[in-house]
């Protein structure tokens, strides 16, 4: 078990985000995080990669190296694709004195290889399809060899190609490293090429988690409302 979140609650002010979440992943398991806008989804990953505090509970990993590709890639603009991807090897007090230069650039090459993108590492994220800032974002999350890595709406924004693209990449990722992936999304097509399992939020409290192909034929009210975008359900959007 690379991941287990035990009771874990989180509110900010009044508004209860997490009310006693408990989920567990394992060495080469990929769990989807599902939920209307606003239910918690990104607040979960947050948590798990040290970003925010809980109020409650317990989180226990497995690894202390976790990888987190963000919704937008977060690849820092004024850096070339190579600085951007052996960032945390060059600044990371852990990883600052052991390598030299030319090893480090044999380790992005390697990373940009995993991903599809060889000979890049001179250019800036500017010139390159959003696609490929995915990519790019996903060989910075993996430079460290984690075996906890974290995806937020990794398709987003991204035309059906890229996405299959980038959900490929996804599976490779935790065939290669036999890591433990958690994916926030709300793409279906994500859901049912990537996940092994599902959990969906609502309120603050899973109401619901399976396997993609039971998501897709449940008749479960919340499982069916989210599959099939009705406005009618037990669960109400909140617009931003």
């Amino acid at each position: 078990m690379l991941i287990k979140v035990k009771n874990i609650s989180k509110s900010f002010d009044d508004n209860v985000i997490l009310n006693n979440i408990n989920f567990s992943v394992d060495a080469g398991e990929i769990l989807a995080i599902v939920g209307f806008s606003g239910s918690g989804k990104s607040t979960v990953l947050k948590i798990i990669s040290g970003l925010e505090e809980i109020d409650s509970g317990e989180v226990v990993l497995g690894d202390k190296e976790i990888g987190m590709a963000f919704q937008y890639s977060a690849l820092f603009d004024s850096m070339s694709v190579y600085e951007n991807v052996a960032f945390a090897l060059k600044e990371r007090a852990k990883f600052k004195k052991l390598y030299t230069e030319d090893q480090i650039k044999q380790i992005v090459r390697e990373k940009l290889e995993t991903v599809g993108l060889s000979g890049i590492e001179d250019k800036f994220p500017s010139e390159l399809s959003g696609g490929m800032q995915k990519r790019v974002g996903f060989a910075r999350a993996i430079v460290t060899n984690p075996r906890i890595i974290l995806y937020d709406e990794p398709t987003a924004g991204l035309d059906p190609v890229s996405s299959t693209v980038i959900e490929e990449y996804i599976v490779k990722l935790k065939n290669d490293l036999n890591a433990a992936s958690v994916i926030v999304t709300h793409q279906l097509s994500t859901i049912t090429k990537t996940a092994d399992r599902v959990i969906m939020l609502y309120e603050g409290k899973i109401v619901w988690e399976g396997t993609p192909v039971e998501l897709l034929t449940s008749v479960d009210p919340y499982a069916y409302q989210f599959v099939n975008a009705q406005k009618d359900g037990p669960m109400i959007a909140v617009a931003h």
